[in-house]
């Protein structure tokens, strides 16, 4: 993915962080790769949805009457943000549909605190099927439907993974949309890893905060931490000014608020 399909990806990143701390993450997951299938078996519509010459409201109206009370909401309003956005390639937004739902997925399981598990079931059954030949056949067989394969890796995986492994070892042996199942293991892996090296900063001020403000506190914080930094944003306008910044356990607060208490306990001691 390239140029402008890429800008649009990072963006359409950047929406969904927020919804990963939600119980519905791995449904918006799942969600986002039915949508991914749907967009593959069409190139009519993949085409309608990032034609350029298309208004943008008119491409999210029919992302609305194709998914509206088939997915979730919030996955509604994301491809409709998606089809608002420019595409370089139409294959591109299903790609980014899949990509999207392996970070709801691994999400999930960074909220539950399984995403080193995650990982590391997706590279033990990643190294199972390309050791093993006959099930490499048996799931790379066309002739087999993406319902049999799905029930092939349940039966394998079921009750001995995370549930999230086990929704990402189905969508990339049911639908590894032309690539080896073993390679899209590995990607989905890759994307673990990076998930777990980076660091989530979440932070309170008292306005909302502009994007380049944004910018330059991503900048401070990674060279203070040397790791990539993702930031989640509140409002609460009772700090009155400042920030409250917690990563991790670590506690930075330079909010008005912080330091009006810090003076009152001074005053009363």
């Amino acid at each position: 993915m390239q140029g402008i399909s890429r800008a649009s990806l990072a963006a359409a990143t950047e929406r969904v962080e927020p919804l990963l701390g939600a119980s519905g993450a791995a449904r918006l997951g799942e969600d986002l790769f039915a949508v991914a299938a749907v967009l593959d078996s069409s190139a009519g519509l993949r085409r309608a949805l990032t034609d350029p010459s298309r208004d943008g409201d008119a491409k999210a109206s029919l992302v609305g009457r194709l998914l509206d009370g088939k997915v979730s909401e919030g996955c509604v309003d994301l491809v409709s943000g998606m089809a608002r956005d420019r595409w370089s390639r139409a294959r591109d937004l299903a790609d980014a549909c899949e990509v999207l739902g392996a970070i709801a997925v691994l999400g999930s399981a960074e909220a539950a605190g399984d995403l080193d598990a995650v990982e590391d079931e997706l590279f033990r059954y990643g190294r199972v099927v390309a050791a093993n030949r006959e099930l490499r056949s048996a799931l790379g067989d066309r002739s087999r439907s993406a319902a049999d394969k799905a029930e092939l890796v349940e039966t394998l995986l079921d009750g001995k993974v995370r549930p999230q492994t086990l929704v990402l070892a189905r969508q990339a042996s049911t639908a590894p949309r032309g690539r080896r199942v073993d390679d899209v293991l590995e990607s989905f892996g890759e994307a673990a890893a990076h998930r777990r090296e980076r660091l989530v900063a979440r932070v309170t001020a008292a306005v909302p905060l502009t994007s380049s403000q944004r910018d330059r506190l991503v900048q401070v914080l990674q060279r203070v931490y040397e790791r990539t930094m993702h930031l989640d944003v509140d409002v609460d306008p009772e700090l009155l000014g400042g920030l409250r910044v917690q990563v991790g356990d670590e506690v930075i607060d330079a909010s008005v608020l912080s330091r009006l208490d810090e003076a009152r306990r001074r005053l009363a001691g």
